[in-house]
């Protein structure tokens, strides 16, 4: 069997798994939605009370906080099987997954897929929507083919960061909570224009976490707006690339990880 095959199969047993309990399901669905909502519900009682943030309008902000949120979705529910490393390695499982003839990441990635995170993904698509509309753009064939691009960086970026967080348990056998800080911080901060934050944070995430090439670059391209922070018309379409090659580093780092990896004796 391929990997792509066998990759469905997983897939297909932990859909069939999590639909055991449906009313779970759907109740957790929902709720991600309803949070969600009630989330960017506050964003926009925060532009009903002062217009506009440093020159943005809130549909402006809400193709920053559409993109980011959907990326987002996409890795939280991929990729969660990097998530639960901790456990497979204090439980010696992760030993197991040595043995079998398969890349272990590969192996590790489809441990699990969490359908539950539709409900986030379903709403980031109705803000996108709905700031499509009011930005009143011409959306053009390659403004659309930026805005996909920009959130399938987004997706590999928070990958990375999932993969990274992953990693540490090599060595410390529990998560590092404070990885959370670049994932769900990252995704706070992104919701909003870079330009908005002091120096030395647009730094951070720029050049260490390239959160704002997949995000707020694009956005300027998309919007056709000049960027205050300098960036080039070039820079703003390539900048998704950088989502990419954070994966890819990560990556290298999980398999530094797995080469050091030294059983629990579980």
């Amino acid at each position: 069997m391929n990997a792509t095959s066998l990759y469905f199969r997983y897939i297909a047993v932990s859909i069939r798994g999590q639909m055991q309990y449906r009313i779970s399901f759907l109740v957790h669905a929902l709720a991600h939605f309803l949070i969600t909502g009630i989330e960017f519900l506050g964003l926009a009682a925060l532009f009903q009370r002062f217009g506009k943030i440093a020159g943005w309008t809130l549909p402006e902000v809400g193709l920053f906080y559409a993109m980011i949120s959907i990326a987002f979705a996409v890795a939280e529910a991929v990729p969660r099987g990097f998530d639960i490393l901790g456990r497979l390695i204090r439980n010696g499982d992760f030993d197991r997954l040595l043995l079998r003839p398969r890349l272990v990441a590969f192996q590790v990635l489809a441990q699990e897929l969490q359908l539950m995170r539709v409900g986030r993904l379903a709403q980031a698509v109705v803000i996108l929507l709905w700031s499509a509309h009011a930005l009143d753009l011409s959306w053009t064939a390659p403004r659309i083919a930026l805005l996909l691009c920009a959130i399938a960086g987004g997706v590999c970026l928070f990958s990375g960061l999932f993969i990274l967080q992953a990693t540490m348990c090599f060595w410390t056998i529990e998560s590092i909570e404070i990885v959370n800080c670049f994932t769900y911080g990252g995704v706070e901060a992104g919701q909003f224009p870079m330009s908005i934050y002091n120096r030395w944070f647009r730094q951070v995430f720029t050049f260490v976490i390239p959160l704002a090439t997949i995000n707020y670059f694009p956005a300027h391209a998309i919007l056709g707006r000049s960027d205050p922070l300098g960036s080039t018309a070039l820079l703003q379409w390539l900048s998704p690339l950088a989502g990419v090659v954070f994966l890819a580093i990560s990556l290298q780092f999980w398999r530094i990880g797995v080469r050091h990896y030294a059983s629990t004796g579980s």
